[in-house]
């Protein structure tokens, strides 16, 4: 099927929307949202007040929909990824932190790039060549002065390799691993199994990328998801019923991770406010369970 939707100026976007049964009480403001945010990005902010249409392939509205419920979901969109980001940052530190100093009191200063330390070689060999490429590309100080001073290793120490590695990357250092004890060892911290912690970075690591490049995030559904903790009991309690693939049991576990890392962070606190400064945005609609603010989890006190 051949593509032959036109495009529409937005005087002629805002008549569409009105025909579908959206009231624009202000089209002054509905004209400003759509030109510096675009039609087709708000379109998934107005989606959850979709109706069937009456001509298939049209869209309608719910009653009582109006264009101001649209910059409502996105700016609490846009809150809600700086406050995931904020969060994913300390952890994401704190994890590089750990490993490099498991590897590197362990293993040596360069004991990371051992393939005996690794379950698949493959694997390591083409993590080892992608730092290598990021390695060479980086600006920072210290990666010019070894390579300007040190002729081997090629790579630097694991102190510095971690600084130039995404986030990504590190998780697949880390998932790597030959051995579980040395995995389990990273973990302890974070009061995790190492099988729980491997997939709560391969999961942060998508959501932070997400998040990096503007996506949806609040009603968003994840392709990669975590793996259920055992303990501590409050986290498979907080997440019992909740969808795994939204967003709820991700802010379970980075709440659970800044208690350790930063004891006297409001970062829940600054979500509860968040989420109840928006009545457009349904909580169910981020995974979680009909009765979440009774749970332990969720308990500001």
């Amino acid at each position: 099927m051949k593509y032959e939707k036109p495009a529409l100026s937005i005087p002629e976007q805002i008549r569409l929307l009105k025909r579908r049964g959206m009231a624009v009480e202000d089209e002054t403001s509905a004209q400003h949202y759509l030109k510096f945010i675009s039609y087709y990005r708000l379109r998934a902010y107005w989606r959850p007040f979709e109706a069937n249409a009456a001509a298939e392939g049209d869209h309608a509205f719910l009653a009582g929909t109006t264009f101001r419920d649209v910059p409502a979901l996105y700016i609490l969109d846009r809150e809600l990824r700086l406050l995931v980001l904020d969060a994913i940052e300390r952890v994401e530190v704190a994890l590089r932190a750990q490993w490099t100093h498991h590897m590197a009191t362990c293993h040596g200063p360069h004991g990371y790039l051992e393939p005996g330390h690794y379950a698949d070689s493959v694997r390591h060999k083409k993590a080892v060549e992608d730092l290598k490429e990021d390695f060479e590309r980086s600006k920072d100080k210290f990666a010019s002065h070894y390579r300007d001073k040190y002729t081997f290793p090629e790579l630097p120490p694991v102190w510095m390799a971690t600084e130039v590695m995404s986030f990504g990357m590190l998780s697949k250092f880390y998932s790597n691993l030959k051995h579980r004890a040395e995995r389990q060892a990273i973990a302890k911290p974070f009061g995790l199994d190492e099988k729980v912690l491997t997939s709560v970075a391969h999961h942060i690591s998508h959501v932070r990328n997400i998040c990096a490049h503007h996506g949806r995030l609040w009603n968003r559904r994840f392709t990669v998801t975590m793996k259920v903790p055992k303990s501590p009991a409050r986290l498979p309690f907080a997440r019992r019923g909740a969808n795994e693939r939204y967003l709820h049991n991700t802010l379970v576990m980075l709440d659970h991770m800044l208690a350790i890392i930063a004891p006297d962070n409001e970062w829940k606190k600054r979500f509860l406010i968040l989420l109840d400064g928006c009545p457009q945005a349904v909580p169910s609609s981020m995974g979680f369970p009909d009765d979440w603010r009774t749970r332990p989890a969720w308990n500001i006190g």
